[in-house]
This record gives structure tokens, sequence and C-alpha cells, in this order.
């Protein structure tokens, strides 16, 4: 329910403004506008990205230790779960938030993206913003590598679950499990860690735009 939740907030987020600017030609946003749908952006996308990898671990707890299940992952842990990937990608939004809106933009007003991004915004930017981009890119090999090891470590377990199993109907059933899951973990970080980890100097704003659709728009969809 809370993924639920978070993608059709990200796709309310982003495709509303941007039917609009295509079905109307006038492509504009407004300042504060800018800021907000970046703050909602990067919380969502934060907050998404844990909870999938979190999402990996009741997977594991599903397949490896059935009859603990409801003990392991139980209402509290449930939204220990939620709660913890709310909150982290909360703090996220609005740290990237409010120091994106401190630069000053005092050249082009032409954002290079069909949504407003930090990415995209800084290069308008008429002042030093190498600092800021260094910690953000901390920042995403953070919120993208850990919950990325957590479903690395959970479905090595699973997989070594699963190849234990006697039954063809036990394996079917536990692969079945996990597919769903697998699909959005492969659509949502392959797309992320292409834009966000990528050296600087590769890729260009169309490709980005290409594969940023991937988990502003498709990922949520599927979800």
């Amino acid at each position: 329910s809370q993924l639920s939740l978070m993608d059709l907030m990200l796709v309310c987020n982003i495709v509303p403004k941007m039917a609009v600017n295509f079905l109307s030609g006038r492509k504009s946003i407004s300042f504060v506008g800018c800021g907000i749908q970046i703050g909602l952006f990067v919380s969502l996308v934060g907050s998404e990205g844990l909870l999938l990898g979190l999402m990996a671990y009741d997977r594991y707890v599903a397949i490896s230790h059935p009859l603990h299940y409801p003990i392991l992952m139980s209402q509290r842990v449930c939204l220990q779960i939620a709660g913890g990937s709310w909150a982290f990608g909360i703090l996220d939004g609005m740290i990237q938030m409010v120091a994106a809106m401190t630069f000053p933009y005092c050249g082009s007003r032409n954002v290079d993206h069909f949504f407003c991004e930090v990415p995209a915004l800084l290069k308008l930017a008429c002042a030093d913003t190498s600092l800021f981009e260094n910690l953000l890119f901390g920042c995403c090999v953070f919120m993208l590598l850990l919950p990325f090891s957590i479903i690395m470590a959970s479905y090595a377990c699973i997989l070594a679950a699963v190849l234990c199993m006697n039954s063809a109907q036990a394996r079917k059933k536990a692969l079945a499990t996990c597919s769903s899951h697998l699909t959005a973990v492969s659509l949502f970080y392959g797309a992320a860690m292409f834009i966000y980890l990528r050296p600087k100097h590769y890729g260009t704003p169309s490709h980005d735009k290409v594969v940023s659709v991937f988990y502003t728009v498709l990922t949520p969809m599927l979800n």
C-alpha cells in the first residue's frame, strides 16, 4: 500500500504538468513550482528506493522462514519499514530542494528536461555548484547502493533457499513471489543508477529524458 501511494504521488507530481506543457505548448513552470516539484520528486524517489530494498527482506523471510513470517514481519516491523523509508526520503528531498533553491539563477531559465530535476537545474546556476554536486553524488550513492546491497543479499539467500527445495512446485511458487518485485527493482534501479551514478561526461540530455521516463512514469505505472 505504501509503494502504491508513493507511485501515485510520483505520477501526480510529474505527469499532469508534463501533459499540460505538451498539450498547451506553454512549457513553463514557476520558480516555486519547480522547487516543490524537486522536493516531492526527490522525497518520493528516495522513499521508494529504500522501500523496494526493504521489501526484498520481506521476500526473503516469506520464502526462507515461512513459519516465522508473522513474527519476523509483524505489523510493528512493517510500520518501521514504511516509516523509515518515508523519513529518509523526505529528509533527502528537503535538503536537496532547499540547497537547489538557494543558488542564484541569473542566465538562461530553460531547463533542458520534461520536469524540474536538480542536475538539470544546477546547469543554469551562475555560481560554483561543484561542492553541492559532490555532496549530491555521495547522497545518491548512499540512497541507491545501500538498498541495492540489501536486495542483492536478500536474493542471494532466496536463491540458496530455492535451490535447496525438493519440490518443483515450491520452487515455482517462490520465484513467482519474487518476479514482480524483481521487475520493479530492475527498472527502477537500472534507470536511477544510469542517471545519477555515471560519470558526468557520459550521456546526453536526450538520453537522460528517455531513461527518466522509466522511474517517473513506467515503473510507477507497473507497480
